[in-house]
């Protein structure tokens, strides 16, 4: 696939699944904001990744929950490399915890980022997307259908970005603008290291649930998320591709029952 022309922004890029996205557009020949909210010096790591290989990049701090964040975050990108006409939001939290736990600040927080952000980003690329058309990508999460147990917040904010995800497809259709969903499975990022999952029982067994017996790398999504940003990806919109190498098989549910039954017994 060949992306060169193409001016991306991707929302909480600085690592995990952000980082690998916005370095393979890089590398495909798009021109990358790369958005960050707290992690200056690893968002500008990423940036540096993508120039070494040739690509262009930058790094634009932006709270995407905050309108005028996300105002400036398009701003900064057109004044870097013109109109941007691919969006990734990939910006989001995961708090997990029992329902009676839940308070009106984590249910802002959460729903915030995890689809407020993301209504705020499609409003304004309405505002620079060029009269052709262009394509959003929504990151979900296989939680969003089946969610595991005491994770009632992070579940529900990623099944209304999906519901998000097919009402602006059929909304912004007639702008030729695409909108799609990738929804993840368990992925070995850096926020799972910090929570001591990596090597513990609880991601054996999730691994144990997936035919290739392994969890999710960042890069898994990275294809996936590179064709829906080309051209050669003009005719779909509106759908929610799963990349969770098979975990949300119903005939896993057996093994998913042991991965909540060890997730109860730690929380």
């Amino acid at each position: 696939m060949n992306l060169t022309g193409k001016i991306t922004i991707v929302t909480g890029a600085s690592s995990g699944i952000g980082a690998a996205l916005a370095k393979c557009l890089g590398a495909l020949g798009a021109a990358v904001a790369v958005n960050y909210a707290s992690d200056q010096e690893v968002a500008e790591h990423t940036v540096a990744e993508i120039r070494r290989i040739g690509g262009r990049a930058v790094a634009i701090h932006a709270d995407v929950s905050v309108a005028a964040d996300v105002e400036r975050l398009f701003h900064e990108t057109k004044k870097a490399f013109g109109p941007p006409s691919v969006l990734v939001n990939n910006a989001g939290r995961y708090d997990f915890g029992p329902i009676d736990m839940v308070s009106e600040e984590a249910f802002h927080r959460e729903f915030n980022l995890n689809l407020l952000a993301p209504i705020l980003t499609a409003q304004e690329a309405l505002r620079y997307f060029p009269e052709t058309g262009g394509s959003i990508i929504n990151i979900s999460s296989i939680e969003s259908e089946i969610p595991v147990h005491n994770s009632a917040l992070y579940s529900a904010s990623k099944a209304a970005l999906d519901a998000l995800t097919a009402a602006l497809a059929k909304e912004l259709g007639p702008r030729r603008i695409r909108v799609n969903a990738v929804a993840p499975g368990s992925t070995l990022t850096e926020g799972l290291y910090r929570l001591g999952f990596a090597g513990s029982e609880l991601e054996k067994a999730v691994a144990a649930a997936t035919p290739s017996g392994r969890l999710g790398q960042p890069d898994d999504m990275v294809p996936l998320v590179a064709f829906l940003a080309s051209d050669d990806c003009t005719w779909v919109t509106g759908e929610r591709f799963g990349a969770s190498g098979e975990l949300h098989s119903k005939i896993r549910e057996r093994r998913l029952r042991r991965v909540n039954n060890l997730i109860m017994e730690e929380t």
